[in-house]
């Protein structure tokens, strides 16, 4: 699928990467450090940066069950330390060389939390200020997003290698009250428009519910 428009001006998130993966066993994420839901995990990982309260999230994660072990990946500006609760060997962290996104062709997972804004109407027919964001359902409402998503981030996407899987909701609570996000799965292949634009991407994310454990886009370079 080919850009049919330029994206708009963004601020390009230069300097290092950092990718860092953790592996924590199931008993030890359940049983001992209660980890419930997507809302526990963020706020684990941040003690992979200690002495930041306060400061605004510049990393990305992402977490998935692997056996009897969840794998968090963890993207960031600046390097991660090992958290207290993680053992040593299973904590490791590398700086992403630059020429890794020379590349022009790649390989590409992303789980996000695809939505769109319906109008919501006061008693009165009058349209509310602010819309309602609901979760896309259709796979051609699906790629059409990740079309535009790409549009932004300087890739085309080839729509028919993407693979949609639904993952269903991802439930969370925080501060007392109970959420959930639309969670779907995108696997396929992807060419590189614009190498800094492509670049902001992967540093800055995809879509919403960030801080959850969307928005990472995962790539490997096709030769």
């Amino acid at each position: 699928m080919s850009a049919t428009t330029s994206p708009a001006p963004v601020e390009i998130a230069l300097g290092a990467l950092y990718l860092t993966q953790i592996l924590v066993p199931y008993d030890e994420a359940v049983r001992t450090l209660r980890i419930r839901d997507s809302y526990d995990w963020h706020q684990r990982v941040w003690q992979a940066f200690a002495g930041r309260d306060g400061e605004t999230r510049d990393f990305l994660i992402r977490i998935d069950r692997q056996d009897e072990a969840f794998r968090v990946l963890l993207l960031s500006r600046t390097p991660a330390s090992r958290p207290a609760w993680c053992p040593t060997d299973c904590f490791g962290t590398k700086l992403i060389p630059d020429d890794y996104f020379a590349h022009r062709h790649f390989r590409f997972r992303l789980l996000a939390n695809p939505t769109k804004k319906i109008r919501v109407d006061n008693s009165d027919g009058t349209r509310k200020r602010n819309g309602k964001r609901v979760p896309l359902t259709k796979r051609e409402d699906l790629i059409d997003w990740l079309a535009r998503k790409g549009v932004a981030g300087g890739f085309d996407i080839d729509a028919e290698s993407v693979r949609v899987v639904p993952r269903g909701r991802s439930m969370f609570q925080k501060d007392g009250a109970q959420g959930h996000h639309s969670a779907v799965e995108f696997q396929g292949d992807l060419v590189v428009t614009n190498t800094a634009l492509f670049r902001n991407a992967i540093a800055t994310g995809i879509g919403s519910a960030k801080a959850f454990g969307f928005g990472m886009l995962v790539i490997a370079p096709i030769s």
